[in-house]
């Protein structure tokens, strides 16, 4: 699949995670489409390695690496749309700012497009193109060997990088967190890089959507008690929210039934 899941597609992935298994009759019933529509989506879908056949029907598949970027900007979308706007109040105009790679810190540099003189460091191409966007930002952008399926730097210079400055906020996703509180991701460099901005921030904010918890990625690398903040879109299991309450890291949930403004998303689709 060569663009974007649909909105519909989406939802099946989404709903599919959470349940761990469903039919191609529970998910035609669901979506209101016949079983013929839902075959084709499951099929596309199976072929970009978002889902994985079983008899009967489908189940999540087995993550031996990150989703493709393109498919993981509209997963979740909603969700982490609340989790950026969230951030984008709790950071001041002419703030200096770390952002990582990932689809969540994109939306938090297009939520931030309203503020002023915000000094942007990235490894993030799509962050560097939003933030662009608005002409009082600097945005500096590190270089280096692109990676094409995700649209970011990775590798040594990226750790030198954010090591030369010490920044204001530093936000970061991670690809799971483990039961224990430990941050993961699926490559080795992201941890480096992430390592990178965490010692560099004044304030570290870690924004993730619920469906990390428990998520396999396979690299370890530091714990959600030494960040500053955590953004996400749901109270997190009782034994995590135990955790970072000791260890005096603020958790930002939105209210519900809170209204949170729209913003800018490039569409990439072209």
């Amino acid at each position: 699949m060569q663009k974007r899941p649909t909105e519909r597609q989406a939802g099946i992935v989404e709903l599919v995670r959470a349940d761990g298994f469903r039919t191609i009759e529970q998910l035609a019933e669901r979506f209101d489409v016949t079983p013929q529509t839902i075959r084709r989506d499951v099929n596309a879908l199976c072929e970009e390695g978002l889902l994985r056949r079983r008899h009967g029907g489908v189940e999540p598949a087995l993550e031996h690496e990150n989703i493709a970027y393109r498919a993981r900007k509209v997963l979740n979308v909603n969700e982490k749309r609340k989790i950026a706007a969230l951030v984008a109040r709790a950071i001041p105009d002419e703030a200096s700012l770390f952002f990582s790679i990932g689809t969540t810190p994109e939306l938090v540099a297009s939520a931030l497009l309203q503020h002023r003189n915000l000094r942007i460091f990235t490894n993030n191409l799509n962050v560097a193109y939003v933030a662009a966007t608005n002409d009082s930002f600097d945005v500096t952008l590190i270089g280096g060997r692109l990676r094409n399926r995700d649209r970011d730097v990775l590798g040594p210079e990226v750790e030198e990088f954010f090591n030369s400055y010490k920044v204001d906020y530093g936000i970061f996703g991670v690809g799971g967190i483990e039961s224990d509180g430990s941050l993961l991701d699926f490559d080795e460099q992201e941890v480096r890089a992430r390592s990178a901005i965490l010692k560099n921030s004044r304030k570290n904010y870690l924004v993730a959507d619920h469906t990390k918890f428990g998520r396999n990625a396979v690299v370890r690398g530091g714990s959600i008690t030494q960040v500053t903040a955590f953004f996400t879109d749901r109270l997190p299991p009782d034994h995590i929210s135990q955790m970072i309450s000791k260890a005096g890291v603020d958790l930002h949930i939105p209210e519900a039934n809170a209204d949170f403004p729209t913003f800018f998303m490039p569409n990439d689709d072209s």
